[in-house]
């Protein structure tokens, strides 16, 4: 529970009265946004269809694309929902047969949801995948910390690395993604932590999202978007000026460097590090899904045919420094800056 002065209850998303008030808003949305999707496919079908042989110019069926994958999403969701229902009426809520069974379940169905999403999504949109690396990260415990481009690779890790090897990652995820009612239901079962990023202090957050790396198994991980938001030009100035108010002029000169992130918010990674230090960490980078960080590209059709390209990087946990950790944290996210610049480059990436 959050102090007074704290400015934080960390709590409170996960009390009933919030998660009802939350969810009578969100599912019905959800079921509603379905109902029409499936009432006007026939006009939308037929006027995008239209729209796009009339645009020889853009990619392939854009639009038409674009409101499948919205099915697609409805759809997943509305599934998602029914299942986590089953889910908890045949457990009585983690009663009958057991915590352990009951998170396994959770687990399962998440991992089915995500997938689905995942392979439904490449295959809508014509993309490819490339992975290097993938063999890093096989061995765990480890922290995971991923590049934040675009609201498209919050299943990217599920899809290369959780799905796959049966990882159960614990995330560290924005509260605004609970208006997501699979990501609500679901997310608040599973060992996760929302975090509020308009906090007015942030040590409460940090120790939730310390809480996250104790006690994992060897198929578990944490995974944290360092970043916390999607880069711009701007967002960068902003931070740099942040960090330069704080006094740390040698890391906001590396952070100038950034050309396609922001640089880390320190304070849930190295809450991470110093909670189990004995842990490696894995840095996924990737560049493709930039097409999709504004709604006019993604109805564009900017995604079509484009090639994911994803790099994994392990840092064992004997390199990892034990003072001047923002510092060493910056470098990384420098390095996973130029290798993302360049590849954006060598594909034309804008």
């Amino acid at each position: 529970m959050a102090t007074a002065d704290s400015g934080v209850d960390r709590n409170a998303h996960r009390r009933w009265g919030a998660k009802l008030r939350r969810r009578l808003i969100s599912i019905p949305a959800v079921g509603l946004s379905l109902v029409v999707w499936v009432l006007t496919a026939p006009l939308w079908f037929c006027v995008f269809v239209v729209m796009d042989g009339l645009n020889p110019g853009l990619k392939r069926r854009p639009r038409l694309r674009a409101m499948c994958f919205f099915g697609l999403y409805f759809l997943c969701q509305l599934l998602g929902i029914v299942v986590a229902g089953m889910i908890w009426l045949l457990c009585v809520g983690g009663r009958l047969g057991g915590k352990a069974r009951y998170l396994s379940a959770n687990y399962t169905l998440q991992r089915f949801w995500s997938q689905a999403l995942f392979r439904g999504s490449f295959g809508l949109f014509s993309m490819s995948i490339e992975v290097e690396g993938e063999s890093l990260a096989r061995q765990g415990p480890y922290l995971l910390f991923v590049r934040h481009s675009s609201s498209a690779d919050t299943v990217l890790a599920a899809g290369v690395l959780a799905n796959p090897q049966r990882r159960r990652f614990r995330y560290v995820l924005k509260q605004e993604l609970l208006w997501d009612p699979c990501l609500d239901i679901v997310g608040c079962r599973l060992p996760n932590v929302f975090v509020n990023r308009q906090a007015v202090r942030s040590g409460e957050e940090a120790l939730a999202v310390a809480e996250l790396a104790r006690n994992l198994g060897p198929d578990e991980g944490v995974l944290i978007y360092p970043e916390g938001t999607r880069y711009s030009p701007k967002k960068q100035a902003r931070a740099v000026e942040k960090i330069r108010e704080k006094g740390w002029d040698d890391l906001a000169d590396m952070a100038e460097q950034y050309r396609s992130l922001l640089p880390p918010r320190v304070s849930g990674p190295l809450a991470l590090i110093e909670a189990a230090p004995q842990l490696d960490v894995v840095v996924l980078e990737h560049s493709g899904f930039e097409g999709v960080d504004s709604f006019h590209r993604f109805w564009s059709g900017e995604l079509i045919g484009r090639t994911v390209r994803v790099r994994l990087r392990r840092i064992p946990a004997a390199e990892i420094p034990s003072s001047q950790r923002e510092r060493w944290l910056f470098e990384q996210w420098l390095e996973t800056d130029r290798w993302v610049t360049q590849i954006r480059g060598d594909s034309g990436a804008q």
